[in-house]
């Protein structure tokens, strides 16, 4: 390989930045070219101060359940800008008819209210559910209701579904959204045996969450400073052309031959890219479905509400106008001035996709609404911050994992083009960035 070997990563989410640094770290000789449509990098991971309030327009950091993400604030030399979530992050709760707290252990969950004792009966008996004798695919709705039963399903999965993926249960396999619960029966015949086996106490992630002083975009503008890259940010990539054993990156400033490319973009905004290489490739990762989110964030100077805890999700057959509320302040206590508290209000996704399009006004009403019906507060905030994204979060359907088996397949023909976003094979942190470095291996290796 040459030494002035050019890279073009388009996107410069957390995927595309993650591969950028791993490439850099193993050839600082190469020449990286990093293309965004956006005028700042980070994609979803953006943080936005209003008046001493800080609103993260996407997630809020990342587990350490996985080490990559830590793993890469090492090797970025950022661990100065590590903030771990209160001790209150671990109180949660749903929403059904009234606010109940989530129980964190068996005892907790025997005393729930969530359930009546003949459903508490079911979900105790899993233990004696045969597993699943063929290994094909299937909603998390139907493993739930097969293992632990209906109500359960309705009322946990449910509300942890819309809290991690905007989606319902009905809409999400299982396969690819939570494989640890399907290795789980796999390996041990059910959840509880295989929980008993790895000595856990829930089939939840575990793990601290982290996130960063000043919020997630700290840590982006310090990947952004240690990459010695050429940025192209504000320059949306509008097609990828084939120019022999390379490509060109066609923006509306012309073209830009390059050795290799990692699209790190959206999936639907990858396949225009790619709509006159491979119209085949572009119609397989147009097909990859979106859940819209909408993230309204209000501070408080002088809130009514203690907001002691993570926040709350809702169930779908509560009926309310909102998936569920983040207490942020109380989750990391940078995000609001002292004596002041903040919150973000997550709407729309799989359950009311059409909340999404409401204008800024009708936005900030269906969060307050969803706020007066689950805490019980009214108050008018002082600060407002609303963040859409039509295209919020990955929807893993069933079929999710063969279907990426057979895109990647098919973009393999297309030597010295990757694909790299939280589309594809896991949406948290930790995921697009072991991903990334992956990635970043495989180039450095061929």
């Amino acid at each position: 390989m040459t030494s002035c070997m050019r890279i073009a990563i388009v996107g410069a989410g957390i995927s595309g930045l993650a591969t950028a640094f791993y490439l850099q770290r193993a050839r600082p000789d190469w020449k990286l070219l990093i293309y965004d449509a956006n005028h700042v990098p980070g994609g979803t991971m953006r943080t936005v101060e209003c008046d001493g309030f800080r609103f993260e327009a996407g997630g809020n950091g990342f587990l350490t359940n996985k080490p990559d993400s830590m793993q890469l604030v090492r090797d970025a030399s950022a661990e100065h800008l590590l903030l771990p979530s209160s001790d209150l992050a671990r109180k949660r709760y749903i929403f059904t008819d009234r606010l109940h707290r989530l129980p964190e252990t068996p005892p907790a969950f025997i005393v729930s209210r969530l359930l009546s004792l003949p459903q508490k009966l079911r979900v105790a008996a899993e233990v004696f559910i045969l597993p699943k004798r063929d290994a094909g695919d299937e909603t998390l709705q139907s493993f739930g209701y097969r293992r632990v039963g209906k109500a359960f399903t309705d009322i946990f999965l449910d509300a942890m579904t819309a809290g991690i993926y905007a989606t319902t249960p009905d809409r999400v396999s299982v396969n690819a959204a939570f494989p640890l619960v399907v290795r789980l029966e796999r390996e041990h015949g059910g959840l509880f045996r295989g929980m008993i086996a790895r000595r856990k106490r829930s089939a939840g992630p575990g793990g601290t969450l982290m996130s960063f002083k000043g919020g997630v975009g700290s840590f982006i503008a310090h990947l952004q400073s240690v990459l010695q890259a050429d940025w192209r940010l504000g320059s949306a990539v509008t097609s990828i052309r084939a120019d022999g054993n390379s490509y060109r990156i066609v923006t509306a400033n012309g073209e830009e031959s390059v050795d290799k490319v990692v699209l790190a973009a959206t999936a639907p905004a990858t396949a225009e890219m790619l709509r006159d290489l491979d119209a085949e490739l572009a119609a397989r990762l147009a097909g990859i479905e979106y859940s819209p989110i909408a993230v309204v964030g209000f501070g408080y100077q002088h809130p009514e509400h203690p907001m002691d805890g993570f926040g709350l999700l809702t169930t779908s057959a509560a009926g309310l106008p909102i998936l569920g509320v983040l207490w942020d302040s109380s989750i990391f206590p940078d995000r609001a001035p002292e004596g002041a508290k903040s919150l973000r209000v997550m709407i729309g996704g799989q359950r009311n996709p059409e909340l999404v399009q409401l204008d800024e006004a009708g936005l900030i009403a269906t969060a307050r609404e969803g706020i007066r019906r689950t805490m019980g507060m009214n108050i008018e905030p002082d600060i407002s911050f609303v963040q859409r994204w039509e295209r919020g979060i990955p929807n893993y359907s069933v079929g999710h994992l063969k279907a990426m088996d057979k895109l990647f397949s098919h973009a393999a023909h297309h030597a010295n083009l990757h694909l790299n976003c939280n589309a594809y094979r896991g949406i948290a942190m930790n995921d697009c960035i072991r991903n990334s470095r992956e990635l970043a291996e495989k180039i450095c290796a061929a």
